[in-house]
């Protein structure tokens, strides 16, 4: 019997609109489950298109393509092509005079989001943001979170799940357990959280727990000195293992946030290798560096057992999608729901 060859456990991003040969060959010979897309792979709606294709091409399968599209600050997908989508500000504000239009402004705003991607053959989205941002923390989190109450949070979160699904395209959940309260900014420090376990439990967990059911979700960078004072998350089996996939239940593909942040330190093989033994299901790697995309192939294996069959969990989410969505309409209710905010 002919044994199945399993993708590597990695989602690679690239540097720039159109592949190089050396990125053409790389992708072919490595592998990986997925790839990520940024601003600078981004050009025209026509080019985007082209550029999924030519990437699924690569490896001679479906692989999902990811990208963050938010909105507000953080939009690969901008005007003039694509829609000025908002940040969560105006949702929350929306919330605290009406609780139940809120809910349905995030999932008509997910689903939007999810029919430009879908349009261009993108069909995962790292976005919503599961963060409780506390008072003094580092801004890089901010008007990005659905506010600073963990139920409210978890119920945005869920509807914007719900719009997202809707329209196709399968929601990642971050930053799982919690980056709300990093007084610095993952991208270019490592930040710790000295909160008790108590008060995690009692905030930055909650809306992480209650969407346990994610398909996907995206770790942060933190150390989490109640939990493991040693580690980030990242690489921490104590936080992924017992916290993640015990306390809180995440049943989804667990991604790394972006391995190339320089919260980690050391070699990208080593990141790559101690990010899966933690447990992650995957290794996320986004600035296209062929250098260090080669290093963190070096330290990667294929799928295991237990992250391909939460794949094959993918397909119930994936039958969630409506067969049409009046684009139109969507965007008309929406205007008239944010202009009561």
């Amino acid at each position: 019997m002919l044994s199945v060859k399993h993708p590597l456990a990695a989602i690679f991003g690239l540097a720039g609109p159109r592949l190089t040969d050396a990125e053409r060959a790389f992708f072919a010979d490595a592998d990986p489950y997925g790839f990520i897309l940024f601003g600078r792979n981004v050009e025209t709606p026509d080019q985007v298109r082209a550029l999924v294709a030519e990437l699924r091409a690569c490896v001679g399968r479906e692989a999902p393509v990811l990208i963050d599209q938010e909105g507000g600050r953080v939009r690969r997908l901008k005007p003039p092509h694509w829609r000025d989508a908002p940040s969560m500000a105006p949702f929350v504000a929306l919330h605290a005079r009406d609780p139940a239009a809120a809910g349905r402004a995030v999932s008509l705003n997910a689903s939007l989001l999810a029919a430009e991607l879908a349009d261009l053959g993108i069909d995962v989205d790292c976005y919503p943001l599961a963060d409780v941002p506390v008072a003094g923390a580092h801004d890089i989190i901010g008007d990005r979170a659905f506010g600073h109450d963990p139920a409210v949070v978890s119920t945005l979160c869920g509807h914007a799940i719900s719009g997202l699904l809707a329209g196709g395209v399968l929601p990642v959940i971050k930053h799982i357990p919690g980056h709300g309260r990093a007084f610095a900014d993952s991208h270019l420090d490592l930040p710790t959280v000295d909160a008790d376990r108590a008060t995690l439990e009692a905030t930055d967990f909650v809306p992480f727990k209650a969407l346990a059911q994610a398909p996907y979700g995206m770790t942060a960078h933190i150390v989490y000195t109640a939990l493991d004072p040693d580690r980030p998350a990242t690489t921490s089996p104590t936080v992924i293992r017992g916290v993640v996939r015990g306390e809180l239940g995440f049943e989804g593909l667990l991604m790394t946030d972006d391995l190339s942040m320089k919260a980690l330190t050391g070699d990208f093989a080593v990141r790559a290798a101690e990010s899966l033994a933690a447990g992650c299901d995957l290794v996320l790697h986004c600035n296209g560096d062929m250098d260090e995309m080669t290093a963190v192939a070096r330290g990667c294996r294929p799928l295991d057992l237990d992250a391909q069959a939460r794949v094959k969990r993918l397909d119930v989410f994936k039958a969630q999608r409506l067969k049409s969505l009046t684009v139109g309409a969507i965007r008309a209710e929406l205007d008239d729901l944010l202009a009561t905010a």
